[in-house]
């Protein structure tokens, strides 16, 4: 028996950007700061430009997925985000809900730090997820000695020869007990321990170097997941 239920996660968050640059993050810019959306089926069932947005995804028996983005000017450049996502899940609501809801936060972060510091700049996203065996109870924890990182907070710098990756300098921009951001000069690496949520622990780079290859870095990273989680 199926458990489809519906969900609403609300955030409500200020961002260093106007509502255009922010519209056009959430729209056509979404492989900056997520994952790319443009394969998506979405149908735009509002669109007030540059302050609502509603896309939404229909299936069979009912089921939907939402986004909806309001936006508010403020002062100095900056924007207002009410954004609201809901739908239903089917099966494992309470874990599909407890992962959704926090990735949410983690994201909209994300959105802000590509706002602040590369809003514009081309970009080229990697996606990238550690073998099965980092789904371990510890498997995240695993990943943050790996990458130097244990213990540390918000704001500390990393400095890091990582095998197979090379030279990783920057600073932790986000962490807790699920997720981990570093931002360095030209990329955002962002960590994801979804091991707490069923899944293999993954990572996606956003290489705003303006000479990343996509292929090259896949291969770099899963080469150090590989050996993290031997």
């Amino acid at each position: 028996m199926t458990d489809n239920r519906e969900f609403e996660i609300v955030y409500d968050t200020d961002l260093p950007g106007t509502p255009e640059r922010v519209w056009e993050a959430v729209t056509a810019g979404t492989p900056a700061w997520m994952f790319p959306t443009d394969q998506w089926p979405a149908v735009k069932t509002v669109e007030e430009y540059p302050s609502h947005l509603v896309s939404r995804m229909e299936g069979p028996d009912g089921w939907f997925n939402q986004l909806e983005h309001v936006l508010e000017p403020l002062e100095g450049g900056r924007a207002r985000l009410h954004y609201v996502h809901s739908g239903i899940f089917a099966d494992n609501w309470d874990q599909q809900y407890d992962g959704a809801s926090k990735h949410t936060a983690f994201y909209l972060h994300t959105l802000g730090q590509y706002l602040k510091h590369f809003d514009g700049r081309p970009v080229v996203f990697t996606d990238i997820q550690a073998p099965a065996t980092s789904q371990t109870p510890d498997g995240f924890d695993r990943l943050k000695e790996a990458l130097g990182v244990a213990g540390s907070t918000a704001g500390e710098p990393v400095e890091r020869e990582l095998d197979g990756v090379g030279r990783l300098a920057g600073e932790v921009d986000f962490v807790n007990e699920n997720f981990l951001g570093l931002r360095t000069a030209d990329a955002m690496y962002r960590f994801f321990g979804r091991n707490a949520f069923g899944a293999p622990v993954g990572m996606t780079v956003h290489d705003f170097s303006g000479h990343g290859n996509s292929e090259e870095t896949a291969r770099a990273w899963g080469s150090f997941f590989a050996k993290v989680y031997a």
